[in-house]
């Protein structure tokens, strides 16, 4: 009976410490979770599929078979250009972002637009990223335009990216859709557009860069 009574005193002791220190550790377990925002045009948001076909989707599921935890959040949006991207940015911010994979430029590309004006826009989102989540880390998702828009442009328009992965001292995926881009069998009829499977190995690139930054 005393010792009962003992080990009663000694729970409404410690139970105090214990609600003291789970409402410490709450925060911090919450934040285990890795938020990574996708954010770019139909690529990213997988134009002719539903969203759990497309890559960012996909990454989720392959990095948590990994181990990870990690939330994608899918910011697609089809036919985005840079500048729209710009103006766009600061309502998607309302949410954590530990990861930004910025994917877009390619439609400012196909429409000939000027580049200065392209990396502008991209630096202008990377910036506001940086101010509302300064820990937050950057991935830039080169993409090239075809040869049809001449050597020049092409040319520069791969090294945009390049730049400003260097400056931003972010991690650069070379080609988005390496492995993937004119190969009619993981593409769409149109020949843009990834299909499910080009969507799995679009993942697969992703995540080789995500990985050593989660």
């Amino acid at each position: 009976m005393v010792k009962l009574f003992r080990n009663r005193i000694m729970f409404y002791t410690i139970k105090p410490l214990i609600v003291a220190l789970v409402l410490l550790l709450g925060p911090i377990l919450a934040c285990a979770q890795t938020n990574i925002l996708f954010f770019g045009n139909s690529l990213t948001a997988g134009y002719g599929l539903s969203q759990e076909e497309a890559f960012p989707a996909v990454a989720e599921e392959l990095l948590r078979k990994k181990g990870r935890e990690v939330k994608a959040i899918n910011a697609g949006l089809s036919g985005e250009t840079s500048a729209g991207g710009l103006t766009r940015i600061d309502w998607i911010l309302r949410q954590p972002v530990d990861i930004l994979v910025l994917e877009l430029g390619a439609n400012d590309g196909l429409r000939g637009l000027p580049l200065d004006q392209t990396r502008k826009n991209l630096q202008g989102i990377i910036d506001k990223v940086k101010m509302r989540y300064p820990r937050a880390r950057i991935v830039i998702a080169g993409m090239m335009v075809p040869p049809n828009m001449g050597p020049e442009y092409s040319h520069k328009f791969r090294q945009l990216f390049q730049e400003l992965a260097r400056k931003n001292r972010a991690v650069l995926i070379p080609f988005l859709l390496e492995g993937v881009a004119g190969h009619s069998h993981l593409n769409l009829p149109d020949g843009i557009h990834p299909n499910a499977e080009g969507h799995r190995i679009v993942a697969q690139t992703v995540i080789k860069y995500l990985e050593p930054i989660i």
